[in-house]
């Protein structure tokens, strides 16, 4: 299956939108296969350098993990005020506790406006996004996390260093 909305200008990414190789990650907060595959995201990043551009698209399993969509949330709120890679990196680092109070300490250990980040977290730009992530990931094809396209194409294949490597070479 391809992605089904293209990446934007409204997605979360890191590198340059001319970029030769597309990484678009659906991902969980919660989740612990989205935990270990993101040490393998930052290892691509190093490989590819320039060459890559990686966008992460929210897509929370709340009937699975109860703190991914609060997370997806302050994620995104810190985002308006330009942290959200802070807090993302954060957010995986520090994974074993998502309670609301634990992400709002680490949105203020990323130096997030917390007063600001609150009201943010339920304000409609912030809900709109990650509910738009959560339905292009389903038209999209997505029903489990991580999952990952390269190029707009699904990757299909394992999600460790080596065979997202591959999969990107290839392209």
């Amino acid at each position: 299956m391809n992605l089904h909305i293209p990446v934007n200008e409204g997605d979360q990414k890191q590198g340059s939108m001319d970029a030769p190789l597309v990484l678009v990650e659906y991902g969980d907060y919660e989740c612990p296969y989205c935990g270990a595959a993101y040490p393998v995201v930052k290892q691509l990043q190093s490989h590819f350098g320039r060459e890559m551009l990686f966008i992460f698209r929210n897509f929370p399993l709340s009937e699975i993990h109860p703190h991914a969509l609060s997370a997806a949330y302050v994620a995104e709120a810190a985002g308006l005020q330009r942290k959200f890679w802070k807090l993302h990196d954060l957010i995986y680092e520090n994974q074993s506790s998502l309670s609301e109070r634990h992400l709002l300490s680490l949105a203020e250990s990323a130096n997030a406006d917390i007063e600001r980040l609150e009201k943010d977290m339920t304000s409609f730009p912030v809900i709109e996004k990650v509910e738009n992530d959560m339905e292009g990931g389903a038209r999209s094809g997505v029903n489990g996390t991580p999952t990952f396209f390269i190029n707009g194409i699904r990757h299909n294949g394992n999600y460790d260093f080596e065979s997202l490597k591959q999969a990107l070479e290839a392209k």
